[in-house]
């Protein structure tokens, strides 16, 4: 809600003068009215959004870890990745009640967590799109170089790689700590919002704004090609040796991994792109409708993007057999056994080879 203000103040702030530009009379009166629509937007919608991606998220990345770390000594290398991307998920969903609470009364938890929920949120970010290329990665050695991988491949390996993985996105995220301050922001309402934002620091912290949406793009693109490079080579492999209904599961998945990371987070870059232009005046707004719309756009193509922490354990673990037979014996154990009785696969699978990067095992996870 306080936001509005502050980016219609903005917009006016790049015109010489406000009256250089003349707003028509209905665009005048949305410019200076919005802040109820906006309240509606941030208090019920983001609220409701970011509550259902929370619950559904925390379901299905706890059942995931629960399930690794029953064998913890077992996993296999991509379970490790698994197991890495399953809590960077469900730590930066631990951050969203806060988000919920925000949109509704500002922000009211004090300095100290405002500086830790955006150290979190940002940390648990990156990694999660660096493990999604690393998973991607490490399905490419297992397939396209299966042989010549498994030197590379080893426990000890992944498990230092996803260690320097966490050091430098928290070396990365820590200037969050630095600029992050709750300050009040005045609006048309009797008291002004608390706001928890960029603040500490002047045109530092501006700068810090600006350096860490590039750093966002950074974290979207370069997975994305990675992926779809690695992804693409697992392809052209599996079609080049001899179909069967696994490997062409095996293709689907991967082409279906792809897309949805595509299909959620593009939206929210390219959006937020935009905005970063605007803001270093290499494009302008043609009215102050367009610079307002931004805001709710931004917002939602967010939402849209975070929802990929509900739909990474679906793709990466409950579409395997193994991991659903395990899933399903869990709830055995805690009285479901009726239920899940008849789902109990009794053969464990066939052919599951003892090292996991030969060509004969198409299962991407």
């Amino acid at each position: 809600m306080a936001a509005t203000f502050t980016l219609t103040n903005y917009y006016l702030e790049g015109l010489e003068n406000e009256t250089d530009y003349v707003y028509p009379t209905d665009e005048s009166s949305y410019c200076y009215s919005e802040e109820s629509v906006q309240w509606i937007f941030y208090g019920v919608f983001q609220g409701l959004l970011y509550s259902l991606i929370f619950l559904l998220g925390v379901a299905g990345n706890g059942l995931m870890i629960t399930v690794l770390l029953r064998r913890w000594r077992l996993l296999r290398i991509a379970e490790i990745y698994l197991l890495h991307l399953a809590l960077a998920d469900l730590l930066l969903l631990f951050t969203f009640p806060f988000d919920v609470i925000e949109s509704a009364t500002g922000w009211v938890f004090g300095n100290f967590l405002c500086k830790l929920m955006g150290l979190g949120k940002h940390l648990n970010l990156l990694c999660g799109s660096l493990l999604l290329a690393c998973i991607g990665f490490d399905r490419y050695l297992a397939i396209v170089h299966a042989i010549n991988s498994m030197q590379s491949r080893r426990r000890r390996t992944v498990h230092l790689t996803c260690t320097l993985l966490w050091l430098v996105c928290l070396s990365l995220s820590v200037p969050n700590v630095v600029f992050l301050t709750v300050t009040e922001e005045a609006t048309n309402t009797s008291s002004p919002v608390l706001s928890c934002f960029f603040n500490q620091y002047g045109i530092h912290a501006n700068n810090w704004d600006l350096a860490i949406r590039v750093l966002d793009h950074v974290c979207f693109f370069l997975p994305l090609a990675v992926m779809s490079y690695c992804y693409t080579a697992v392809i052209v492999t599996l079609l080049k040796s001899q179909k069967s209904q696994a490997k062409q599961g095996a293709i689907r998945l991967a082409l279906l991994i792809t897309l949805i990371f595509c299909f959620c987070w593009l939206p929210y870059n390219v959006t937020l792109l935009i905005k970063t232009m605007a803001d270093l005046k290499l494009i302008k707004y043609k009215s102050c409708y367009s610079y307002l719309l931004l805001q709710p756009v931004l917002n939602v193509t967010k939402g849209l993007g975070f929802s990929h922490c509900c739909l990474n354990p679906i793709l990466y673990a409950f579409v395997g057999v193994r991991f659903r037979n395990e899933l399903i014996q869990i709830f055995c154990k805690l009285g479901c056994s009726r239920v899940c009785m008849p789902f109990i696969r009794t053969r464990v699978h066939s052919r599951s080879s003892n090292s996991e990067g030969t060509t004969t095992s198409v299962v991407l996870i």
